[in-house]
């Protein structure tokens, strides 16, 4: 009977270790999702982040989108200007 108790102890901490091993390697897997996932953040341009703040309903997000409209309006100036033949 002592042979059992043994055995039930040793599969307990076994199963304890393993239980054990796998909640801590939860966070680095989750850890390299977020990091994948920021490269996938990082991959936007400045414009298209701009963009997407604009349309956030955060203070000053309207004022991003009118800076953004004028620059655009800029720029079609300025490529017709260089459209332009002397």
């Amino acid at each position: 009977m002592r042979g059992n108790g043994v055995c039930r102890s040793l599969a307990r901490g076994v199963f304890v270790g393993m239980a054990w091993s796998l909640l801590s390697l939860g966070p680095t897997a989750c850890g390299d999702r977020a990091e994948r996932r920021q490269e996938a953040v990082d991959t936007l341009t400045q414009r298209q982040r701009d963009s997407l703040l604009s349309t956030m309903p955060v203070p000053g997000a309207g004022a991003v989108g009118k800076a953004l409209e004028a620059a655009d309006r800029a720029r079609e100036r300025a490529e017709q200007h260089d459209t332009m033949r002397d």
